[in-house]
């Protein structure tokens, strides 16, 4: 029997290797069991999973930590996907021809199912072509930290010029990377502040200063870096570790500077209102999983500009598969530095 609501090529089978959970909770609850082939919406894009990678909000929505809703169990996690369309419902056809290959970073959250599976049901107007000969393991990591950048960078720090400066909180760690990068792109310069070991790293990624963040000197290091690239100081404070010193933060940045957070420690740092206003600063935090459709699709237009030129570049330090999903997400949830990848097929 075949399945009617999909055009352009029929479902391979109706049962596909899922990772999935019954309910939420711990990494045994991860579940590697047989599920049907998902059903397409009118506006959905049938894709066969090449790679998926696995975000640390993929471990907190599995365990219930981060509440959002749901589809029916069973609910297959993650939210990171490359692959290949292999049909469409209605609504979409003709928007990706089969064969062509694609990524999408925002399933598994908002009542959607997530991809890591053989096959994934992607609503069209969250897929994107992948660039011509990117490896699938690359671009599944790249997307999600990447995505998070460009969209602080651009919509919550309002972007950056020539000239401008980005101090970099966790400049060595996979967002911090990306906010490097895409920094260093749009004409900015780069102070990063990462540990010593990870100084070479920050530089090869576009940085112009590194400064050690546990530096008994870290000030005055810090802003001899910052104000000798820009003597009115920083324009953007993007922190990505959860240590910010709002003190120092306040002192650094130049007037009408931005200071954007994706990142926190339990208990906040004290926060120098009085100077925060007589400077006009702003502090913007946000989740990528708040971004609008606009948002998304503007990201992932920089970045597939980007990884075209060769100008994104990750750590990806566990290529798993699929059976390993438990593990990919043991790791996550120890902190691995890189990033966590699973091959679905080839």
């Amino acid at each position: 029997m075949t399945n009617t609501n999909v055009t352009g090529t029929v479902k391979p089978s109706r049962s596909m290797k899922a990772a999935y959970v019954e309910r939420l909770g711990g990494l045994e609850e991860i579940c590697i069991g047989e599920l049907p082939v998902p059903e397409l919406a009118a506006d959905d894009v049938l894709v066969r999973v090449e790679a998926v990678a696995v975000d640390p909000v993929d471990a907190l929505i599995r365990s219930g930590r981060y509440r959002t809703p749901l589809p029916a169990f069973p609910f297959v996690i993650g939210r990171d996907l490359v692959g290949e369309v292999v049909g469409a419902g209605p609504a979409a056809t003709g928007r990706f021809a089969t064969g062509t290959r694609v990524w999408s970073n925002s399933l598994g959250y908002a009542g959607r199912q997530g991809p890591t599976a053989e096959y994934a049901a992607v609503p069209v107007e969250r897929l994107y072509a992948v660039p011509d000969g990117v490896e699938a393991t690359r671009m599944a990591a790249l997307v999600h930290p990447a995505a998070t950048a460009h969209v602080g960078l651009v919509r919550h720090a309002g972007g950056v010029r020539p000239g401008d400066v980005v101090v970099v909180g966790g400049a060595a760690g996979n967002v911090g990377t990306c906010v490097s990068e895409l920094a260093v792109a749009q004409g900015a310069a780069v102070v990063a502040l990462a540990r010593p070991e990870d100084a070479e790293w920050c530089r090869r990624h576009g940085a112009s200063a590194v400064v050690d963040y546990a530096a008994p000197d870290l000030r005055a290091a810090l802003q001899a870096a910052v104000f000798r690239l820009s003597p009115a100081g920083a324009q953007v404070w993007f922190d990505t570790s959860g240590r910010i010193d709002f003190e120092l933060a306040v002192e650094t940045l130049g007037e009408r500077a931005t200071i954007v957070l994706v990142a926190a420690a339990p208990a906040p740092p004290p926060f120098p209102v009085l100077r925060f206003f007589q400077k006009s600063l702003r502090v913007s935090g946000f989740v990528i999983t708040t971004a609008s459709l606009e948002e998304l699709a503007a990201a992932a237009r920089s970045i597939n500009a980007l990884v075209a030129a060769g100008r994104l570049d990750l750590r990806v330090e566990h290529v798993l598969s699929l059976d390993q999903a438990a593990e990919a997400h043991r790791l996550v949830e120890q902190g691995v530095r890189g990033r966590v990848v699973m091959r679905v097929s080839s």
